[in-house]
């Protein structure tokens, strides 16, 4: 049966509910992906983008999938052959920079639930017109930032976003505030430094603190 938008929404949805922070993960190296995964469920981030960047990527993602707590998707999905791929990886979402018809047909019929991107008002009026209302607003800090993901709630009362791209503790608030947004995806809490190095306690510990973003208020 193909996965309908209206069910694609509300699964990503439930996904983005888990924190307010999703992980943006670059992994070059697939032996570091379990421990990382781990120590990202182990601070309080579950829903984990694994971006389709590296070669590394989808085996990575096969990996991050075997950790108990953790929902592992793919992230930078573009063709359907990509998302075909991660399908068979074992990703149980997926993450796009925007949204073509080739694109969210092959999420539909793979049972991929889909996070769209979107930057414009239009944009999000043609997600929403095929049934998407949880999207990705991408490039977040390019595109106008916290004000921008304000500006365009006023007249699409009812899309959700998820911003990603720019986005870091110093700005993540601004985001967080917003009654259109439901979490942030931020690529600080795992940086390479860190994952070359593998200190788990360490992304762990940025894992805690972004996951208390957002309940300041």
């Amino acid at each position: 049966m193909t996965l309908t938008a209206k069910d694609a929404s509300r699964r990503t949805r439930d996904i983005c509910a888990l924190a307010p922070i999703v992980p943006v993960l670059v992994i070059d190296d697939a032996a570091h992906a379990r421990a990382l995964a781990e120590a990202l469920v182990a601070g309080g981030l579950p829903a984990l983008e694994v971006t389709l960047r590296t070669p590394a990527a989808l085996d990575a993602i096969a990996a991050m999938a075997e950790v108990t707590g953790g929902h592992v998707g793919a992230g930078t999905l573009i063709t359907p052959e990509d998302v075909r791929a991660a399908k068979r990886a074992g990703a149980t979402f997926g993450v796009s920079p925007g949204a073509t018809d080739a694109l969210i047909a092959a999420c539909e019929e793979e049972d991929l639930p889909l996070l769209p991107g979107a930057a414009t008002a239009s944009e999000a009026m043609r997600l929403l017109e095929r049934g998407y209302d949880m999207l990705k607003f991408f490039p977040a800090e390019a595109s106008g930032g916290a004000p921008a993901v304000k500006a365009i709630g006023a007249p699409l009362p009812q899309i959700t976003f998820c911003p990603t791209g720019g986005v870091s503790p110093d700005n993540v608030e601004s985001y967080l505030s917003l009654p259109n947004v439901l979490c942030a995806g931020g690529s600080w809490v795992a940086p390479k430094k860190l994952i070359d190095a593998q200190d788990w306690a360490g992304i762990e510990a940025l894992a805690h603190a972004a996951a208390q973003s957002g309940k300041a208020g």
